[in-house]
């Protein structure tokens, strides 16, 4: 089974225009509604406490409704690229968490919700998530020896 992709959905900064539209909206709908910061960070960890809320696991749940979907829409090419590089993403994920805690906060919180408030805290820790981010990129890209150092290790 696969869903029909609109054929204007094709160009790439279409896509990430909606899908910033969605995490936006989504985001705003959480704070009108239940008066809550969209932390994925925060929701995972009050939706695995002793007394988690209902909307933490809705909010949650409909993350990997999203992520269902887009698979079903025939776009293997990502899902394929995972599969190679689990060693990686589990790194990655791993190095996110602590990096999340360590600032007190995630990408969706700071990024999202703090830079929509206002927050001088989140855009330094924006600016600072992003800059790291770019900067990996360029060394495991384009610095000789980067990804030798990654097959090595197993990462790649």
């Amino acid at each position: 089974m696969s869903v029909v992709v609109p054929a204007m959905l094709e160009n790439g900064f279409l896509q990430s225009a909606l899908g910033g539209v969605l995490i936006g909206g989504a985001a705003a709908g959480l704070l009108l509604i239940n008066g809550r910061i969209a932390g994925i960070s925060g929701l995972l960890t009050g939706a695995i406490s002793p007394k988690p809320q209902a909307f933490q696991w809705a909010f949650l749940l409909g993350l990997l409704a999203a992520g269902a979907i887009a698979g079903l829409s025939g776009r293997t090419a990502s899902v394929a690229l995972a599969a190679q590089t689990l060693p990686i993403l589990a790194a990655a994920g791993l190095l996110v968490g602590f990096g999340a805690c360590l600032g007190g906060g995630c990408t969706s919180g700071h990024g999202v919700c703090g830079l929509a408030n206002l927050s001088l805290r989140s855009l330094v820790a924006t600016v600072t998530f992003m800059t790291t981010a770019g900067l990996t990129v360029f060394v495991t890209r384009h610095l000789p020896g980067a990804r030798g150092a990654l097959k090595l290790a197993g990462l790649e």
